[in-house]
């Protein structure tokens, strides 16, 4: 990938939720709070999206992630859309994201077939069965199941293991749990964020860098077609646009979203990045 100031124009990541969908209630994702809960994308607005990425001058790589807050591999369009991807986007490097459970065989092996894949995530946080289900709100032996049958398997892509830490012992107990039950799997913990004040916690960070925000240089789309500011704008209550009425690129060029990766070396000049510790 190129520097970050190579992507003014164009986006170095673009987010898509086709389906607002999860098996999963986690205790960190504001997912059960949002309207557009259920909303499926349709077809011919995914279709529109694919087509405006193809404006993307193909010596420009960007990173796919088919996600926003929802579990893409609910979404029976999901592996025909990323085959798709692979064959009209060949500058798109594909960033997958699961909690594991739906992952059955027949996905890891059409997943396992993708060019183009950076990592395949698997968000699963505990693993200790009770706590497991207190914080995601589903069993802990299928998703494990899965993750066996991923590991047996002739994987070529890179698989990512996280944890949303707690900064306790567990963390470290997490991490070793995962090296030896799977260990061609990589283990990662990752810090607790609010999510724009969506989720809190006591173990959420508190400062806030004096840097500009890498998310600044990306496309978060939602079922609806509206575009959040960024990840831990989950809700879309700061939204730079609607792709279903806008091309991509244009929504991505918006003015007041140009002007912030232009402007201030620092996110707090400006709200609600002001207030934001990711």
């Amino acid at each position: 990938m190129a520097s970050i100031e190579d992507y003014l124009d164009y986006p170095a990541a673009v987010h898509l939720e086709t389906w607002t969908q999860c098996n999963a209630a986690c205790d960190f994702c504001p997912y059960v709070t949002l309207d557009r809960l259920g909303n499926k994308m349709p077809d011919e607005l995914i279709e529109k999206i694919l087509c405006d990425l193809e404006d993307i001058p193909k010596t420009h790589q960007f990173f796919f992630s088919p996600f926003k807050v929802n579990e893409p591999f609910l979404d029976k369009r999901m592996l025909p859309l990323l085959e798709d991807i692979n064959k009209r986007l060949p500058n798109a490097i594909l960033t997958l994201f699961s909690n594991g459970a739906p992952l059955t065989r027949k996905k890891i092996k059409r997943i396992a077939k993708l060019k183009n894949v950076r990592h395949l995530w698997i968000s699963l946080n505990e693993h200790r069965p009770r706590e497991y289900e207190a914080v995601m709100q589903i069993p802990l032996a299928m998703t494990v199941k899965r993750l066996d049958a991923l590991h047996e398997m002739e994987f070529p892509h890179k698989v990512v293991i996280s944890r949303v830490c707690d900064k306790t012992p567990i963390d470290k107990e997490f991490v070793m749990r995962v090296k030896n039950r799977w260990p061609r799997f990589e283990p990662v913990l990752i810090k607790r964020d609010a999510w724009i004040s969506s989720i809190e916690h006591d173990a959420i960070a508190t400062e806030v860098p004096v840097t500009k925000c890498n998310r600044w240089w990306e496309i978060e789309i939602t079922s609806t077609g509206r575009t959040a500011l960024c990840c831990m704008d989950g809700h879309a209550q700061y939204s730079i646009g609607d792709v279903s009425k806008k091309h991509v690129l244009e929504v991505y060029n918006s003015p007041d979203y140009k002007r912030m990766r232009v402007g201030s070396k620092t996110r707090q000049a400006y709200s609600p990045c002001n207030g934001c510790t990711y």
